[in-house]
């Protein structure tokens, strides 16, 4: 089953808590603290990888969690850090972020990865808050929150030659003989309803070639699975447009190649600009003098397009064709590609977060209610059976100005002050 689009939740590791701990050992009294720090979480990385094909597995599994990382330990011991999670994709598969729809990487090479949730920092431990005055801190530094996100992951087939063209107009029967892939072939519209790659071994060289599953008049706007046969194009170097100039459906050759290439250029003009040969297929139903062929001929090669008859089952015109797609190929391949105009996720930011050390107060019926992103860490650092913790705690939210705002809204000794699961009355002395 050919899969290429999928949603999936990422999620990095948790730093691990910082230790509190205090030496206990013979001989040593009044041992200082020795609380080691907490280990990092482990990344979640994207790796794209040539032995898969399709997105299939992530149907089924949706969610990816790295691991967290180890807790700070007794006698100044570092916990572990969490293993890094890598998840591989087939290459050409573009991973953006959901939330931004921005693109966080194009995975166009074997082995080819990037970080997508960094994972969190570990916490000190109770030693690095040791100084002249606090000379047995009882409490650590809590590990940093794992980053969670949902991502897309979406795959664009890698060929170098594309064939393009209305459905049962004879793709597949050329790929097939042009290569060593065996696609489905049958007399009836979308018999290919996912590209098919093949490898075109020609003249002590080779090139990769795809079957673009056959467009309809509308695919730009989605019709017939239009964008997901389209978005495949778009890697694509060499164009071949593929026309059944038999007329054997009814169909004027002249209009499918019109409408044909309408829809590339409606869907994108980077894609209608593509280089392109004209594979005038089905040959051995007309003949080469037919008027109506002629008339084909003339009108496209009006419009500056290379002609080549062909008849894919029978073998006939289809080493001309080939010889010119790889004519075309080279000549594109020495020439310097514009690079395509689009917005990346930017990761610099993504690490640096202006909210972290806001503090936000708010009231509710029980009394002032306190948040902050930053005040969630040292929240989860406190030691609520220690008294210096706690001051400490307070004295953060008393610096970041939430007690002057909240003075603002009225609070007055003995109300209540919430912050997160924890309440204390507020008194002007702490």
């Amino acid at each position: 089953m050919f899969v290429d689009r999928a949603t999936i939740n990422i999620i990095s590791g948790k730093g691990g808590n910082g230790c509190v701990s205090f030496r206990r050992e013979p001989f040593v009294p009044e041992g200082g603290p020795d609380g080691g720090d907490g280990g990092k979480g482990g990344d979640v990385v994207i790796m794209a990888d040539k032995n898969l094909r399709t997105l299939m597995d992530f149907k089924y599994k949706r969610k990816y969690q790295a691991e967290n990382g180890q807790d700070g330990m007794r006698k100044k011991r570092y916990g572990k850090s969490g293993q890094d999670l890598v998840i591989k994709v087939p290459m050409g598969t573009v991973v953006i972020d959901e939330a931004t729809g921005l693109v966080m990487m194009d995975l166009t090479e074997d082995g080819q990865s990037f970080v997508a949730a960094k994972g969190g920092r570990g916490g000190k431990g109770n030693v690095h808050f040791k100084n002249s005055v606090r000379q047995a801190p009882n409490f650590a530094e809590a590990g940093t929150a794992a980053k969670e996100r949902t991502v897309i992951l979406e795959l664009k087939s890698i060929a170098d030659v594309g064939l393009v063209g209305f459905p049962n107009v004879g793709k597949s029967s050329l790929l097939s003989v042009a290569t060593s892939a065996s696609p489905k072939i049958a007399d009836y519209h979308f018999t290919t309803i996912d590209p098919n790659l093949g490898v075109v071994n020609i003249h002590d060289t080779s090139f990769i070639m795809a079957d673009i599953a056959g467009i309809i008049e509308g695919a730009h706007m989605g019709l017939g699975l239009g964008l997901r046969f389209l978005k495949h194009i778009e890697r694509t170097k060499v164009l071949i447009h593929v026309v059944d100039v038999s007329g054997s459906e009814g169909r004027d050759p002249i209009e499918d190649f019109e409408k044909i290439n309408s829809e590339l250029l409606q869907y994108s003009k980077s894609v209608a600009d593509k280089p392109m040969l004209v594979c005038a297929n089905k040959i051995d139903l007309t003949d080469e003098e037919d008027p109506e062929y002629l008339r084909f001929k003339e009108y496209v090669e009006r419009k500056g397009y290379q002609v080549f008859p062909v008849s894919a089952p029978i073998n006939y015109g289809v080493q001309a064709l080939l010889d010119a797609a790889l004519a075309e190929l080279q000549r594109v391949l020495r020439e310097p590609q514009p690079e395509p105009e689009i917005e990346y996720f930017d990761f610099e930011t993504d690490d640096v977060d202006p909210e972290y050390r806001t503090v936000n107060v708010d009231t509710d019926e029980d009394g002032f209610v306190v948040t902050g992103k930053q005040l969630r860490k040292i929240f989860d650092s406190t030691n609520f059976n220690d008294f210096g913790s706690l001051r400490y705690l307070y004295k953060y939210i008393e610096k970041s100005g939430a007690i002057d705002r909240m003075k603002e809204m009225g609070l007055d000794e003995g109300d209540t002050i919430k912050v997160f699961d924890y309440e204390f009355e507020y008194y002007d002395e702490f």
